[in-house]
Protein backbone atom coordinates (compact mmCIF):
# COMPACT_ATOMS: atom_id res chain seq x y z
CA UNK A 1 0.00 0.00 0.00
CA UNK A 2 1.50 3.36 -0.94
CA UNK A 3 2.72 5.26 2.09
CA UNK A 4 0.97 8.43 1.01
CA UNK A 5 -2.45 6.81 1.44
CA UNK A 6 -3.48 8.24 4.78
CA UNK A 7 -6.16 6.07 6.36
CA UNK A 8 -6.50 8.41 9.33
CA UNK A 9 -7.19 11.29 6.99
CA UNK A 10 -9.72 9.21 5.04
CA UNK A 11 -11.74 8.70 8.23
CA UNK A 12 -11.07 12.21 9.54
CA UNK A 13 -9.43 11.12 12.80
CA UNK A 14 -6.06 11.66 14.48
CA UNK A 15 -3.39 8.96 14.72
CA UNK A 16 -4.07 8.83 18.45
CA UNK A 17 -7.79 8.13 17.88
CA UNK A 18 -9.35 5.40 20.00
CA UNK A 19 -11.28 2.51 18.55
CA UNK A 20 -14.51 4.11 19.64
CA UNK A 21 -13.61 7.33 17.82
CA UNK A 22 -12.67 5.41 14.67
CA UNK A 23 -15.90 3.47 14.92
CA UNK A 24 -18.00 6.64 15.15
CA UNK A 25 -16.17 8.20 12.22
CA UNK A 26 -16.64 5.11 10.07
CA UNK A 27 -20.33 4.86 10.90
CA UNK A 28 -20.92 8.48 10.00
CA UNK A 29 -18.98 8.32 6.71
CA UNK A 30 -20.37 4.94 5.64
CA UNK A 31 -23.91 6.24 5.87
CA UNK A 32 -22.93 9.43 4.08
CA UNK A 33 -21.18 7.81 1.10
CA UNK A 34 -23.03 4.53 0.76
CA UNK A 35 -23.83 4.05 -2.98
CA UNK A 36 -27.47 3.25 -2.22
CA UNK A 37 -27.85 6.46 -0.23
CA UNK A 38 -25.56 8.83 -2.13
CA UNK A 39 -25.91 8.99 -5.92
CA UNK A 40 -23.04 11.46 -6.45
CA UNK A 41 -20.38 10.33 -8.91
CA UNK A 42 -17.57 10.08 -6.37
CA UNK A 43 -19.58 8.42 -3.60
CA UNK A 44 -18.75 4.85 -4.63
CA UNK A 45 -15.00 5.50 -4.68
CA UNK A 46 -15.19 7.32 -1.35
CA UNK A 47 -17.14 4.45 0.15
CA UNK A 48 -14.45 1.99 -0.99
CA UNK A 49 -11.76 4.16 0.61
CA UNK A 50 -13.40 4.42 4.03
CA UNK A 51 -14.04 0.67 4.08
CA UNK A 52 -10.42 0.04 3.23
CA UNK A 53 -9.34 2.42 5.99
CA UNK A 54 -11.70 0.80 8.49
CA UNK A 55 -10.41 -2.65 7.63
CA UNK A 56 -6.92 -1.61 8.69
CA UNK A 57 -7.51 0.80 11.58
CA UNK A 58 -10.15 -1.42 13.13
CA UNK A 59 -7.71 -4.30 13.51
CA UNK A 60 -4.98 -3.85 16.15
CA UNK A 61 -2.42 -5.96 14.29
CA UNK A 62 -3.01 -4.31 10.92
CA UNK A 63 -3.06 -0.86 12.46
CA UNK A 64 0.30 -1.45 14.14
CA UNK A 65 1.68 -2.79 10.84
CA UNK A 66 0.39 0.28 8.98
CA UNK A 67 1.70 2.74 11.58
CA UNK A 68 5.17 1.18 11.45
CA UNK A 69 5.59 0.36 7.78
CA UNK A 70 2.89 2.35 5.99
CA UNK A 71 1.46 -0.81 4.50
CA UNK A 72 -1.33 -3.25 5.30
CA UNK A 73 -0.80 -6.64 6.84
CA UNK A 74 -2.06 -8.50 3.76
CA UNK A 75 0.51 -6.80 1.53
CA UNK A 76 3.28 -7.27 4.04
CA UNK A 77 2.52 -10.90 5.02
CA UNK A 78 0.03 -12.15 2.45
CA UNK A 79 -2.83 -12.11 4.96
CA UNK A 80 -6.52 -11.88 4.07
CA UNK A 81 -8.41 -8.71 3.17
CA UNK A 82 -11.37 -6.97 4.79
CA UNK A 83 -14.00 -9.66 5.40
CA UNK A 84 -17.48 -8.17 5.74
CA UNK A 85 -18.89 -11.69 6.13
CA UNK A 86 -17.15 -12.00 9.50
CA UNK A 87 -19.64 -9.62 11.00
CA UNK A 88 -22.78 -10.41 9.01
CA UNK A 89 -22.54 -7.76 6.27
CA UNK A 90 -25.21 -8.21 3.58
CA UNK A 91 -24.43 -6.41 0.32
CA UNK A 92 -28.07 -6.82 -0.74
CA UNK A 93 -29.27 -4.61 2.11
CA UNK A 94 -26.75 -1.77 2.40
CA UNK A 95 -29.38 0.92 2.74
CA UNK A 96 -30.99 -0.50 5.88
CA UNK A 97 -27.92 -2.01 7.54
CA UNK A 98 -26.68 -0.58 10.83
CA UNK A 99 -23.03 0.24 10.22
CA UNK A 100 -22.53 0.54 13.94
CA UNK A 101 -23.35 -3.16 14.28
CA UNK A 102 -20.74 -3.97 11.67
CA UNK A 103 -18.03 -2.09 13.46
CA UNK A 104 -19.08 -3.38 16.90
CA UNK A 105 -18.42 -6.90 15.73
CA UNK A 106 -15.31 -5.87 13.83
CA UNK A 107 -13.68 -4.29 16.87
CA UNK A 108 -14.76 -7.02 19.31
CA UNK A 109 -13.46 -10.03 17.47
CA UNK A 110 -11.38 -9.23 14.43
CA UNK A 111 -11.43 -12.49 12.48
CA UNK A 112 -14.23 -14.87 13.46
CA UNK A 113 -13.33 -17.71 11.13
CA UNK A 114 -11.92 -19.83 13.90
CA UNK A 115 -15.13 -19.61 15.90
CA UNK A 116 -17.53 -20.84 13.24
CA UNK A 117 -17.33 -24.46 14.29
CA UNK A 118 -20.81 -25.57 15.31
CA UNK A 119 -21.27 -27.52 18.51
CA UNK A 120 -23.61 -30.49 18.77
CA UNK A 121 -27.30 -29.55 18.81
CA UNK A 122 -29.35 -29.97 21.98
CA UNK A 123 -32.29 -32.34 21.95
CA UNK A 124 -35.83 -31.21 21.21
CA UNK A 125 -38.43 -30.64 23.92
CA UNK A 126 -41.47 -32.93 23.95
CA UNK A 127 -45.10 -32.57 25.09
CA UNK A 128 -47.24 -35.28 26.64
CA UNK A 129 -50.93 -34.83 27.55
CA UNK A 130 -52.23 -36.84 30.51
CA UNK A 131 -55.78 -37.22 31.87
CA UNK A 132 -56.33 -37.66 35.61
CA UNK A 133 -59.27 -37.83 38.02
CA UNK A 134 -60.37 -35.01 40.28
CA UNK A 135 -59.17 -37.01 43.30
CA UNK A 136 -55.70 -37.40 41.74
CA UNK A 137 -55.62 -33.69 41.01
CA UNK A 138 -56.60 -32.89 44.60
CA UNK A 139 -54.21 -35.17 46.44
CA UNK A 140 -51.47 -35.86 43.90
CA UNK A 141 -50.53 -39.11 42.22
CA UNK A 142 -47.62 -41.06 40.79
CA UNK A 143 -48.00 -42.01 37.16
CA UNK A 144 -45.92 -43.98 34.68
CA UNK A 145 -46.21 -42.88 31.08
CA UNK A 146 -44.74 -44.27 27.86
CA UNK A 147 -43.15 -41.66 25.60
CA UNK A 148 -41.88 -42.41 22.07
CA UNK A 149 -38.69 -40.37 21.69
CA UNK A 150 -35.13 -40.27 20.40
CA UNK A 151 -32.64 -41.61 22.94
CA UNK A 152 -28.86 -41.85 22.87
CA UNK A 153 -27.61 -44.85 20.94
CA UNK A 154 -26.17 -47.38 23.38
CA UNK A 155 -23.86 -48.98 20.80
CA UNK A 156 -21.86 -45.84 20.02
CA UNK A 157 -22.69 -43.83 23.15
CA UNK A 158 -24.17 -41.13 20.94
CA UNK A 159 -21.06 -40.46 18.83
CA UNK A 160 -22.49 -41.94 15.63
CA UNK A 161 -19.19 -43.73 14.94
CA UNK A 162 -18.49 -47.45 14.89
CA UNK A 163 -15.47 -46.77 17.12
CA UNK A 164 -13.78 -43.70 18.59
CA UNK A 165 -10.94 -44.00 16.09
CA UNK A 166 -13.45 -43.44 13.28
CA UNK A 167 -13.96 -39.80 14.40
CA UNK A 168 -11.44 -37.65 12.56
CA UNK A 169 -10.92 -34.00 11.68
CA UNK A 170 -13.02 -32.99 8.69
CA UNK A 171 -10.72 -32.93 5.63
CA UNK A 172 -12.79 -30.31 3.78
CA UNK A 173 -12.66 -27.57 6.43
CA UNK A 174 -9.66 -28.76 8.49
CA UNK A 175 -11.84 -28.95 11.58
CA UNK A 176 -13.07 -25.35 11.38
CA UNK A 177 -16.65 -26.29 10.55
CA UNK A 178 -16.77 -23.66 7.80
CA UNK A 179 -15.33 -23.13 4.34
CA UNK A 180 -14.04 -19.70 3.25
CA UNK A 181 -14.18 -18.35 -0.26
CA UNK A 182 -12.36 -15.12 -1.25
CA UNK A 183 -13.20 -13.10 -4.34
CA UNK A 184 -12.23 -9.76 -5.84
CA UNK A 185 -15.08 -7.27 -6.44
CA UNK A 186 -15.28 -3.59 -7.48
CA UNK A 187 -15.30 -2.74 -3.76
CA UNK A 188 -12.15 -4.72 -3.04
CA UNK A 189 -11.35 -8.22 -1.87
CA UNK A 190 -14.16 -9.84 0.11
CA UNK A 191 -14.53 -13.20 1.73
CA UNK A 192 -17.61 -15.31 2.34
CA UNK A 193 -17.85 -18.16 4.79
CA UNK A 194 -20.34 -21.03 4.60
CA UNK A 195 -20.99 -24.03 6.80
CA UNK A 196 -18.99 -27.05 5.71
CA UNK A 197 -21.28 -29.48 3.90
CA UNK A 198 -19.22 -32.53 4.72
CA UNK A 199 -19.31 -32.18 8.52
CA UNK A 200 -22.33 -29.82 8.70
CA UNK A 201 -20.35 -27.39 10.81
CA UNK A 202 -19.16 -29.81 13.49
CA UNK A 203 -15.54 -29.90 12.31
CA UNK A 204 -15.50 -33.69 12.66
CA UNK A 205 -16.03 -36.46 10.16
CA UNK A 206 -17.00 -40.06 10.87
CA UNK A 207 -15.25 -42.56 8.62
CA UNK A 208 -17.33 -45.59 9.62
CA UNK A 209 -20.80 -44.93 11.03
CA UNK A 210 -22.45 -46.91 13.80
CA UNK A 211 -24.64 -49.63 12.22
CA UNK A 212 -27.18 -49.38 15.03
CA UNK A 213 -28.08 -45.69 14.52
CA UNK A 214 -26.68 -45.13 10.99
CA UNK A 215 -24.36 -42.44 12.30
CA UNK A 216 -27.05 -40.24 13.87
CA UNK A 217 -26.07 -41.09 17.47
CA UNK A 218 -29.73 -41.55 18.42
CA UNK A 219 -32.41 -44.21 18.06
CA UNK A 220 -36.19 -44.04 18.49
CA UNK A 221 -37.55 -45.91 21.47
CA UNK A 222 -40.67 -46.11 23.66
CA UNK A 223 -39.49 -45.05 27.11
CA UNK A 224 -41.26 -45.51 30.44
CA UNK A 225 -41.04 -42.37 32.56
CA UNK A 226 -42.29 -41.93 36.14
CA UNK A 227 -43.90 -38.58 36.86
CA UNK A 228 -45.46 -37.05 39.95
CA UNK A 229 -48.72 -35.15 39.78
CA UNK A 230 -48.57 -32.52 42.56
CA UNK A 231 -51.50 -32.05 44.94
CA UNK A 232 -53.66 -29.19 43.69
CA UNK A 233 -52.95 -29.68 39.99
CA UNK A 234 -55.60 -28.11 37.78
CA UNK A 235 -56.71 -28.51 34.20
CA UNK A 236 -53.89 -27.14 32.04
CA UNK A 237 -51.17 -27.47 34.70
CA UNK A 238 -47.82 -27.82 32.89
CA UNK A 239 -45.17 -30.05 34.49
CA UNK A 240 -41.56 -29.81 33.29
CA UNK A 241 -39.47 -32.98 33.55
CA UNK A 242 -35.88 -31.91 32.94
CA UNK A 243 -33.78 -33.99 30.55
CA UNK A 244 -36.60 -36.34 29.55
CA UNK A 245 -37.09 -34.92 26.06
CA UNK A 246 -35.27 -36.17 22.99
CA UNK A 247 -31.56 -36.93 23.16
CA UNK A 248 -29.12 -34.28 22.01
CA UNK A 249 -26.82 -34.64 19.04
CA UNK A 250 -23.58 -36.48 19.81
CA UNK A 251 -23.77 -36.20 23.58
CA UNK A 252 -25.33 -32.73 23.74
CA UNK A 253 -27.92 -31.91 26.38
CA UNK A 254 -31.25 -33.69 26.08
CA UNK A 255 -34.45 -31.68 25.75
CA UNK A 256 -37.15 -31.46 28.40
CA UNK A 257 -40.51 -33.20 28.66
CA UNK A 258 -43.56 -31.03 29.31
CA UNK A 259 -46.54 -32.92 30.74
CA UNK A 260 -49.85 -31.10 30.33
CA UNK A 261 -52.53 -32.16 32.83
CA UNK A 262 -56.20 -32.58 31.92
CA UNK A 263 -58.70 -33.26 34.75
CA UNK A 264 -61.75 -35.40 34.00
CA UNK A 265 -65.23 -34.14 34.89
CA UNK A 266 -66.54 -35.68 38.11
CA UNK A 267 -69.93 -37.35 38.45
CA UNK A 268 -70.63 -35.73 41.84
CA UNK A 269 -68.36 -32.75 42.41
CA UNK A 270 -67.77 -29.56 40.48
CA UNK A 271 -64.44 -27.80 40.94
CA UNK A 272 -64.25 -24.03 41.46
CA UNK A 273 -60.60 -23.11 41.92
CA UNK A 274 -59.56 -24.62 45.26
CA UNK A 275 -63.19 -25.18 46.30
CA UNK A 276 -65.52 -27.97 45.27
CA UNK A 277 -69.30 -27.76 45.00
CA UNK A 278 -71.83 -30.52 45.58
CA UNK A 279 -75.64 -30.70 45.76
CA UNK A 280 -77.30 -32.89 48.39
CA UNK A 281 -81.00 -33.72 48.81
CA UNK A 282 -82.51 -33.66 52.32
CA UNK A 283 -86.05 -34.51 53.50
CA UNK A 284 -88.31 -31.53 54.17
CA UNK A 285 -88.66 -32.76 57.75
CA UNK A 286 -84.92 -32.34 58.40
CA UNK A 287 -85.01 -28.96 56.71
CA UNK A 288 -87.82 -27.96 59.06
CA UNK A 289 -86.71 -29.70 62.28
CA UNK A 290 -82.94 -29.84 61.76
CA UNK A 291 -80.72 -32.88 62.04
CA UNK A 292 -77.49 -34.46 60.88
CA UNK A 293 -76.83 -35.89 57.43
CA UNK A 294 -73.96 -37.62 55.66
CA UNK A 295 -72.47 -35.92 52.63
CA UNK A 296 -69.87 -37.20 50.15
CA UNK A 297 -66.38 -35.64 50.15
CA UNK A 298 -63.24 -36.31 48.14
CA UNK A 299 -62.00 -38.45 51.05
CA UNK A 300 -65.23 -40.34 51.71
CA UNK A 301 -68.37 -39.38 53.62
CA UNK A 302 -68.61 -36.77 56.39
CA UNK A 303 -71.36 -35.59 58.75
CA UNK A 304 -73.02 -32.22 58.30
CA UNK A 305 -75.41 -30.56 60.78
CA UNK A 306 -78.55 -29.04 59.32
CA UNK A 307 -80.11 -26.36 61.53
CA UNK A 308 -83.91 -26.14 61.92
CA UNK A 309 -85.67 -23.99 59.37
CA UNK A 310 -83.12 -24.53 56.61
CA UNK A 311 -84.41 -23.10 53.35
CA UNK A 312 -84.05 -24.73 49.92
CA UNK A 313 -80.75 -23.98 48.10
CA UNK A 314 -78.97 -23.00 51.32
CA UNK A 315 -75.20 -23.49 50.92
CA UNK A 316 -73.13 -24.85 53.81
CA UNK A 317 -69.36 -24.38 53.80
CA UNK A 318 -67.19 -27.25 55.00
CA UNK A 319 -63.73 -25.83 55.65
CA UNK A 320 -60.61 -27.62 54.34
CA UNK A 321 -62.67 -30.26 52.55
CA UNK A 322 -61.71 -28.90 49.16
CA UNK A 323 -58.47 -28.98 47.15
CA UNK A 324 -54.98 -27.96 48.34
CA UNK A 325 -53.60 -24.89 46.64
CA UNK A 326 -50.85 -25.79 44.20
CA UNK A 327 -48.53 -22.97 45.26
CA UNK A 328 -49.48 -22.12 48.86
CA UNK A 329 -50.15 -23.89 52.16
CA UNK A 330 -53.90 -23.57 51.88
CA UNK A 331 -56.82 -25.97 51.41
CA UNK A 332 -60.10 -24.93 49.85
CA UNK A 333 -63.60 -25.69 51.13
CA UNK A 334 -66.45 -27.92 50.09
CA UNK A 335 -69.66 -26.03 49.42
CA UNK A 336 -72.80 -28.11 50.01
CA UNK A 337 -76.06 -26.85 48.52
CA UNK A 338 -79.11 -28.54 50.06
CA UNK A 339 -82.06 -29.44 47.89
CA UNK A 340 -85.20 -29.90 50.01
CA UNK A 341 -87.00 -33.00 48.84
CA UNK A 342 -90.79 -32.92 49.06
CA UNK A 343 -92.46 -36.37 49.24
CA UNK A 344 -94.60 -37.23 46.25
CA UNK A 345 -96.91 -39.67 48.13
CA UNK A 346 -98.33 -39.33 51.65
CA UNK A 347 -100.47 -41.58 53.79
CA UNK A 348 -103.83 -40.28 55.02
CA UNK A 349 -102.35 -39.90 58.49
CA UNK A 350 -99.41 -37.83 57.14
CA UNK A 351 -101.80 -35.58 55.26
CA UNK A 352 -103.88 -35.12 58.38
CA UNK A 353 -100.85 -34.13 60.45
CA UNK A 354 -99.74 -31.63 57.83
CA UNK A 355 -103.18 -30.05 57.74
CA UNK A 356 -103.06 -29.72 61.51
CA UNK A 357 -99.66 -28.05 61.17
CA UNK A 358 -101.09 -25.73 58.55
CA UNK A 359 -104.00 -24.77 60.75
CA UNK A 360 -101.77 -24.08 63.74
CA UNK A 361 -99.32 -22.03 61.70
CA UNK A 362 -102.12 -19.85 60.39
CA UNK A 363 -101.17 -20.39 56.78
CA UNK A 364 -104.20 -22.11 55.42
CA UNK A 365 -104.30 -23.61 52.03
CA UNK A 366 -100.58 -24.31 51.46
CA UNK A 367 -100.36 -27.97 52.44
CA UNK A 368 -103.91 -28.57 51.30
CA UNK A 369 -103.04 -27.44 47.82
CA UNK A 370 -99.84 -29.46 47.73
CA UNK A 371 -101.01 -32.75 49.20
CA UNK A 372 -104.68 -32.67 48.21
Amino acid sequence: MPKDKDYYKMLGVDKSATKDEIKKAYKRLAKKYHPDLNKDGGATEKFKEINEAAAVLGDDEKRAQYDQFGTTAEQFTGGRGFDFNDFGFDFGDFASFDFGDIFDRFFSSGSSFGSRRRGPKSGADLRYDIEITLEEAAFGASKQIVVPRLVKCGSCDGTGAESKSDIVECPDCNGNGAVRKTQRTPFGIFSTTTTCRKCRGSGEFVKNVCPECDGTGVIRKNTKIDIKIPAGADDGTNLRVSGEGEAGEKGARAGDLYVVVHVKEHDVFERDGDDINVKVSIPFTIAALGGEIEVPTLKGSAKLKIPPGTQPSTVFRMKEKGIPNLHHDFVGSQNVEVIVKVPEKLTPRQKELLREFENESGKKGFFGSVFG
